[in-house]
């Protein structure tokens, strides 16, 4: 895959059939959102002169039954969920944790990912 001049690989795991030659399609929007999500609140922060030091992020994305869902047709319903937990290390109250959690839910992958998304496909000959 390129992205601009950068060249990334992706790969499923040995289990699923591939080689794990790189990062699966998932690990690629987890990094999406994380990324996001740690430069939003770093840009932020450096606005604010907020002392963070350091911002981490750790996702899990996985399939719970659907919730809301009890009078489907597909018993077998599923919804995505991920699991959003950051950490950042510096000294700040905890008015300026709060709204830093505020501010993560506004970076613009995690937008998208709450939005209706239209992908309009199309295939041709190379």
């Amino acid at each position: 895959m390129t992205a601009g001049r950068h060249e990334l690989i992706s790969d499923e795991p040995e289990h699923s059939g591939g080689k794990d030659l790189g990062p699966d399609p998932y690990d690629y929007l987890l990094m999406a959102l994380g990324s996001c999500t740690a430069i939003t609140m770093r840009m932020y922060a450096n606005r604010k002169k907020w002392p963070v030091e350091d911002i981490y992020v750790e996702l899990r994305h996985y399939k719970a039954h659907a919730e809301d869902c009890e009078d489907c047709e597909d018993p077998k319903a599923r919804i995505d969920k991920i699991e959003k937990e950051i950490i950042v290390k510096g000294d700040l109250e905890e008015d300026q944790m709060n709204r830093l959690l505020e501010i993560s839910k506004k970076c613009p992958v995690h937008k998208t990912l709450l939005n209706q998304v239209e992908i309009d496909s199309m295939i041709e000959k190379g």
